[in-house]
């Protein structure tokens, strides 16, 4: 089970992120263990490469993220890029993502689109045909799109067709917290029931999605529409939500922005028995990314 005791120790000691600096560097320091990692195989649908573009985070170099998610038995981690957010380039966004994945065994690549952006479709084409990535990362909110418009629409078709899923990144950062010159809201999702039905056996993941009572009742009715968990509030708040969609929430840590150990820990306190626990953190991963989502 995941020493929450130690970990939380280690963070009132030096602060979250000053712990996730040093815990990488430091070889002679016990790994953080995670919950059941003996027998289950854990994986992390959201982290993201590279760097934020607003502050250098801890663990935005590869090799410290990659070696934190190893102390915490995370086996593997769907990995989009920071870059996405602002670069222009994003076929060079997903070329260096692509490439950096393959230096290590746990990252999959998740490319990223740009709706704004002329010839979004060729980069979802590279995605799928050049790079092999089982899905694409979206920031509506970065890049000026409803999910009702048209083009999202397309893409969920095109996508599809393809084979690929569909993240939507609803949130990056509290809104509290922004940039003053880059205000970003969260991601309206009042429309996305419609527009997945326009969109037949489509899956989409939602990232960073804070649970709202009187959407959720409408969110949990759409096939192929499922959950991560980065910012669920508490532990009560997993519990809730794997209650009303169990088959259909995944593990999600939204690190280096947040500490993954956060995420698990959460899970680890959550009132829930060891099938729901397995479905969580792998079980269904491994279905939604198999095309068995809907």
């Amino acid at each position: 089970m995941l020493d929450r005791r130690e970990l939380l120790e280690a963070a009132v000691a030096v602060g979250g992120a000053t712990l996730l600096s040093r815990s990488h560097a430091n070889a002679d320091e016990q790994p953080a263990e995670a919950p059941h990692s003996d027998t289950i195989r854990i994986v992390d649908t959201n982290v993201s490469l590279f760097q934020w573009p607003f502050r250098r985070l801890p663990l935005d170099e590869t090799e410290r993220l990659v070696g934190k998610l190893r102390e915490l038995r995370i086996a593997e981690a769907w990995a989009s890029s920071f870059e996405g957010l602002l670069h222009r380039d994003i076929s060079g966004v997903n070329l260096r993502l692509a490439r950096e994945c393959e230096r290590f065994s746990e990252l999959v690549p998740i490319g990223c689109l740009n709706l704004g952006l002329p010839d979004w479709e060729e980069d979802l084409r590279r995605c799928s045909e050049e790079h092999h990535m089982p899905g694409v990362r979206v920031y509506p909110n970065y890049h000026g799109y409803s999910l009702d418009e048209e083009r999202f629409v397309r893409l969920l078709q095109l996508a599809t067709s393809a084979g690929l899923f569909v993240q939507i990144a609803v949130a990056m950062e509290d809104v509290r917290t922004q940039h003053p010159l880059v205000q970003v809201a969260d991601v309206d999702l009042a429309p996305l029931s419609d527009t997945m039905s326009q969109a037949p056996d489509c899956r989409v993941q939602l990232l960073n999605y804070r649970p709202q009572a009187h959407l959720m009742s409408q969110l949990i009715k759409v096939a192929g529409l499922y959950f991560d968990v980065a910012r669920v509030d508490g532990t009560q708040g997993i519990t809730k939500l794997m209650q009303v969609a169990s088959n259909r929430v995944m593990l999600g840590s939204h690190a280096p922005f947040l500490i993954p150990e956060a995420a698990l820990i959460r899970v680890d306190e959550s009132e829930l028995g060891e099938v729901e626990r397995r479905s969580l953190l792998s079980g269904n991963a491994q279905r939604f990314g198999r095309r068995e989502a809907l």
